[in-house]
């Protein structure tokens, strides 16, 4: 069957992407149609100018015109809600970091999106991610793998890290072998309205926005005592980091559960759920030496504990654990030892870093070369095999 025959809806966000994404599927002969999502109807915590959604959909709307492509504008707000909305404002509530652009893949664009594009008729639904799709035989079956963007740089395999072989052999990624000045170059060449337009930042399909009053929608401001702790606490040699048996795993993986007494009232803030580990803005406290950061939250008593300086031992770990519940493997057909050592991320656009996988009953650790810094509860790791993202999990 020619691409001629094959149809494929492309998710045209109005940003250059997806513009060349849908401009290279038409190139290669595919029955294109563009779809905008508008998922987001509340203006007051968006930063102005930063993502305004009509914006967006105009300009996908001239860019499908450009391209001779139909096109139409879908309203997901509700499942968006329900499914990204909600659970940031829970995570947060119980002191944890949420990844919303990752659930929004996941739940939003690759799941509930892609079930309209195959009502529409689509084989395939395609993004602008910077990432690629392959795949291989394996037993008789076919095996999809998430491989790397070519462009390091904007490499967004990362916040693709929860989607399964059915949602990737349904995929196609048309930029995922272009550099990013690459997409901009045939952007203008074709003269895409889109070709000059900043990358849109902040939260999938939101914008930019003002944290603390988005969070406040929901959350109360609420006044508690900011700690300081030393580093010369007397915790931080209690660990004995390098005794590695499965007895200790538990207790290097688990962050230090600071009380009171650890260190000194510093000054107040207005809610412990409003803070994430590593945060360095928002605290208002003055007078060190070098910046303060957050290396502990307790939403329970309302305290958030900092320490001063990058290098503050509260700020890093070696180890993290992810439980069975939250794993997550983009391959299963993959087997595993104790001594074999991946790369792994925390955070987009993080350098990989060398870790050991250590499987046990209850989950999986993480064994870091190097101390990690800001380890989250519920922010997603992510591990990789040269180019290619494997598994993923939500970090416990």
């Amino acid at each position: 069957m020619s691409n001629k025959n094959k149809r494929v809806v492309v998710a045209l966000s109005g940003g250059v992407d997806s513009s060349v994404a849908a401009y290279l599927l038409v190139k290669e002969g595919y029955d294109v149609l563009g779809v905008f999502m508008r998922n987001w109807h509340d203006d007051s915590v968006t930063i102005s100018n930063e993502c305004p959604w009509v914006e967006d959909s105009y300009d996908a709307m001239i860019v499908a015109e450009k391209l001779s492509i139909p096109f139409q504008s879908i309203d997901l707000s509700k499942e968006y809600q329900a499914r990204i909305i909600d659970y940031m404002f829970e995570e947060y509530k119980n002191g944890n970091t949420p990844n919303p652009d990752i659930l929004c893949n996941r739940e939003i664009k690759f799941d509930v999106f892609l079930k309209i594009a195959e009502s529409l008729g689509a084989d395939y639904l395609a993004t602008g991610h910077y990432c690629r799709v392959s795949s291989e035989t394996k037993n008789k079956k076919i095996i999809y793998k998430l491989i790397s963007g070519k462009d390091s740089s904007k490499d967004q395999s990362y916040f693709l890290c929860q989607l399964s072989q059915k949602q990737l052999s349904k995929v196609i990624f048309p930029i995922g072998d272009l550099e990013k000045n690459e997409v901009r170059k045939i952007a203008k060449k074709q003269n895409l309205i889109t070709a000059d337009k900043k990358d849109s930042q902040g939260l999938c399909f939101v914008g930019k926005v003002k944290l603390p009053d988005f969070l406040q929608q929901k959350l109360k401001v609420k006044q508690g005592k900011i700690v300081k702790v030393s580093k010369e606490n007397k915790m931080y040699g209690e660990i004995n980091f390098k005794d590695m048996s499965f007895e200790n795993l538990k207790l290097l993986s688990d962050p230090y559960k600071y009380v009171i007494d650890d260190g000194d009232v510093i000054g107040e803030h207005n809610g412990a759920h409003f803070f994430t580990i590593g945060q360095r803005k928002g605290l208002a406290v003055g007078g060190t030496k070098d910046p303060l950061f957050v290396i502990g939250t307790d939403v329970k008593n309302n305290i958030v504990y900092v320490g001063e300086g990058k290098s503050h031992p509260g700020l890093h770990r070696n180890i993290l654990f992810v439980s069975n519940y939250n794993l997550h493997f983009v391959r299963n057909d993959i087997e595993y030892n104790n001594s074999e050592f991946f790369d792994a991320r925390i955070r987009y656009r993080q350098p990989l870093q060398k870790s050991k996988l250590v499987f046990t009953k209850s989950g999986l650790y993480f064994v870091f070369e190097n101390p990690q810094s800001a380890i989250a509860k519920g922010q997603f790791v992510a591990w990789y095999k040269n180019d290619e993202l494997i598994g993923s999990g939500v970090i416990s």
